[in-house]
């Protein structure tokens, strides 16, 4: 009886999501760090405080004014089987990657994501892994598949980005693991308000205005020692 209990308090959509963010997920997200190993080589990031300032920064400039908004526009899509507004949003993500190396990263998480949700029997991932595609489509995908509500969507989509790039603020800058930890719970306050501004955003709002990491992004293909994929 107390089990029962216990159980209908973490429905199974809380832990598909826990599932989908779990940076044991093997897409690879590691492997990146999205312009902040060249933003610490040049000095922009150097400490905690500029680490929350950069992160903090592209949270809401970036990934709260492109990737979360289109994100819930593929939910929405998906859940009405739409499938031309999919391939359509799909591709003004990808279109909207910056740099070569913000989009290789992109197609790369999306196709590692695609294979791993044919692997826990979600064939409709099948047919993405023939063609370029973001990862926040098969991230919509799976939500929708498991029934997760697109607010918490929405947020996971923002932890998920957040805690990979923390653990690389800890390796580059270097912080230690308690600066790390203090970083997450104070960039978790801001994340549903991101959300919510994503959920209010046009189709014509939809963009990214974080020139730095765009900058970043671009020198970091020519730094000399990287630990980074380029």
């Amino acid at each position: 009886m107390v089990m029962t209990r216990i159980m209908d308090t973490v429905p199974e959509s809380l832990l598909r999501l826990c599932h989908l963010v779990s940076p044991a997920l093997p897409v690879g997200a590691y492997a990146y760090s999205q312009g902040l190993e060249f933003a610490v080589q040049a000095g922009w990031v150097h400490d905690e405080d500029s680490t929350l300032e950069w992160l903090r920064g592209l949270s809401c400039h970036a990934i709260g004014t492109l990737d979360l908004p289109i994100l819930a526009r593929l939910y929405r899509a998906f859940m009405t089987a739409d499938a031309a507004a999919v391939r359509g949003w799909n591709g003004q993500l990808l279109a909207s990657r910056e740099t070569l190396e913000l989009r290789e990263e992109d197609a790369h998480l999306g196709r590692s994501l695609a294979r791993v949700l044919v692997e826990l029997r979600l064939p409709q991932a099948s047919p993405w892994l023939q063609v370029e595609v973001g990862f926040a489509t098969l991230f919509a995908l799976a939500a929708t598949h498991w029934r997760i509500a697109l607010t918490d969507t929405l947020c996971g989509y923002l932890w998920a980005w957040t805690e990979n790039q923390v653990l690389a603020a800890v390796k580059l800058v270097p912080l230690g693991q308690s600066a790390g930890q203090r970083l997450l719970y104070r960039l978790i306050e801001s994340m549903p308000g991101i959300a919510e501004r994503a959920l209010r955003l046009t189709d014509h709002e939809i963009g990214v205005s974080a020139f730095s990491q765009v900058l970043a992004s671009s020198l970091h293909e020519s730094q000399y020692t990287r630990l980074f994929r380029s």
